[in-house]
């Protein structure tokens, strides 16, 4: 039978495969885990709905698979597995004809004095030469005994040259594999520490949401030639835009804050600067500049960092913005955003100001080339016409991708996008 992909649950038809449990020639029993799936909102390990034994195995790790796709087709219906085949008669005679059965004894000692001759040696022609028992152990272990080298007369292999072969190859995994040009050192293993040993702990899981977040953060670090670019907008026109017409917003039922000025600011100056609104196709070495302004918002929740998207920035009014954003934002705090909620942004923007944040440096959200991170705001005196007056500025942070966008371009988007809060249109804002 096939063990096909479940349905996955609401909003969710589709996953990439992590990880696969299981071998060609295992049996499995109903409802083990067979492989781990991953989406936008979970990692989820995939019961089989079948026993059996895995006759084939139809996807890979990094395989996006569907509703209904075969994973692995099972035959048998559970029993035990195969017992191995019998000798056949010939190979058996010459191997008793070439020596008799050895007393399988410790040989430690010779172990250093065969490892010359315990080199692997292809031998396609031959069958090697070894008693029955050094066969079925061979068999057991998956040991190839026509890549070792007998010691004994006539090219027998013993004991010690399979220890010898064993202890070659552990050295040989043992060694760090040369990095390739320009590549990042090999991440060291992770080291399990008893904290309890200085005081009382508490330990928490890890969510299969906060291991996505880790992986994918991690992926972006490793991956991008980040630069992180620092300034201070003046939100204080926006400020008088947002009390003014604050009450206008309530009677349609919808709380002006000041993302929503924020996202037709940003999407503004992203028409002045395509690049920022781009992707890198590493594959094909191109650089993919989108038509389309589709901003992710960074939101807060208990379970952890989520990032829902809205479309079509650029077309939409200010009132319209204001409730897709209130709707999408405690759609993502109740866990009940579809996955195609978010996908597709261009630009990402995070906003710790209502937190209290103030300077910090966004990771960029892959496959995207930028990102633009907001403080707290807060009244400080600036120079205005030769004028000491109080402004209300607030730091922000565009972290964008070096190796897709220079820091002349990153400067002048910077300043634009200034100017786009600076001298915000009040049309925009009215109703």
């Amino acid at each position: 039978m096939d063990v096909k992909l479940p349905k996955l649950g609401e909003g969710a038809d589709s996953g990439v495969v992590v990880g696969i449990f299981v071998n060609v020639g295992d049996t499995v029993a109903k409802d083990q885990a067979i492989l781990e799936l991953e989406n936008e909102k979970a990692v989820a390990s995939i019961p089989s709905t079948g026993a059996g034994v895995v006759e084939k195995i139809h996807v890979k790790a990094g395989d996006r698979v569907s509703i209904g796709q075969k994973l692995i087709t099972l035959a048998g219906g559970g029993g035990a597995p195969a017992a191995e085949p019998a000798p056949k008669p010939a190979a058996k005679k010459a191997a008793v004809k070439a020596a008799p059965e050895p007393v399988v004894e410790d040989e430690e000692e010779n172990e250093v004095e065969h490892e010359q001759s315990a080199e692997e040696v292809p031998n396609p022609v031959a069958a090697p030469v070894a008693s029955p028992s050094l066969r079925r152990m061979a068999r057991e272990l998956g040991i190839d005994l026509t890549k070792i080298r007998g010691s004994e007369a006539g090219g027998r292999i013993t004991t010690s040259d399979v220890r010898a072969y064993l202890a070659k190859l552990a050295k040989a995994a043992a060694k760090p594999a040369p990095a390739a040009a320009g590549a990042a050192p090999a991440k060291p293993a992770a080291v399990q520490i008893d904290f309890s040993q200085w005081g009382p702990i508490l330990k928490k899981p890890v969510t299969q949401l906060r291991k996505v977040i880790a992986r994918r953060m991690s992926e972006s670090w490793n991956t991008v030639a980040r630069v992180t670019q620092f300034d201070d907008i003046d939100f204080t026109r926006v400020g008088e835009l947002r009390k003014k017409f604050a009450a206008d917003y309530e009677k349609k039922g919808v709380k002006l804050t000041f993302t929503p000025f924020v996202l037709k600011a940003v999407a503004a100056t992203l028409k002045q600067h395509p690049i920022f609104n781009s992707s890198l196709d590493e594959v094909a070495s191109e650089i993919i500049l989108k038509e389309y302004i589709h901003l992710g918002i960074a939101v807060d929740t208990d379970q952890g960092l989520m990032v829902p998207v809205l479309r079509d920035v650029d077309k939409k009014s200010l009132l319209v913005l204001a409730k897709e954003l209130e709707e999408l934002a405690a759609k993502a705090r109740d866990r009940k955003i579809t996955a195609d909620e978010m996908k597709g942004g261009t630009f990402t923007i995070s906003n710790q100001g209502a937190i209290g944040g103030a300077h910090f440096t966004p990771i960029i959200n892959l496959p995207e080339v930028a990102i633009l991170g907001l403080g707290r705001g807060a009244l400080k005196p600036v120079v205005r016409d030769g004028q000491i007056v109080a402004r209300l500025l607030t730091p922000i942070a565009l972290s964008y991708d070096h190796r897709v966008i220079d820091g002349g371009s990153a400067a002048r988007f910077t300043v634009d996008l200034v100017k786009a809060f600076e001298n915000f249109d009040e049309a925009l804002a009215k109703l």
